[in-house]
């Protein structure tokens, strides 16, 4: 399988620079996806907001790179999706997880948890 490089806004609320595109590390927005279902099912507009929010506004995805990973997530069984109204009465669909994609989200959140301990203590060294 073929990923392509995510495309997500970073924002910091603490410079006044514009924007920067960042790429992030395979399988950071899967992660997120994921994290982001794990309470309740959303619709694509609702995960991206619910992303923004668990990340304190550090990470905003862009539609580009949303919706492909969806599809794929679905195909690969973490997520089952139907179609609904959204909050303005629009045709909307709608993600939840499954079973497997709830041991994904274990696994990842264990993944991630060893990769952001190894980072800290990598920056912390002299």
């Amino acid at each position: 399988m073929k990923h392509s490089p995510l495309q997500i806004v970073y924002t910091s609320k603490t410079q006044t620079m514009p924007p920067d595109q960042t790429n992030l590390l395979l399988g950071t927005l899967d992660m997120l996806i994921l994290k982001s279902l794990a309470l309740a099912e959303l619709h694509g507009l609702g995960i991206s907001r619910r992303i923004e929010q668990i990340s304190r506004g550090t990470f905003q995805v862009k539609p580009g790179s949303l919706f492909p990973a969806l599809h794929r997530m679905e195909e690969q069984g973490w997520l089952a999706a139907t179609w609904g109204e959204s909050e303005n009465n629009r045709r909307a669909k709608y993600y939840k997880l499954t079973a497997a994609g709830r041991r994904q989200l274990n696994s990842e959140t264990k993944r991630w948890s060893r990769i952001s301990l190894a980072i800290g203590r990598a920056l912390e060294s002299n």
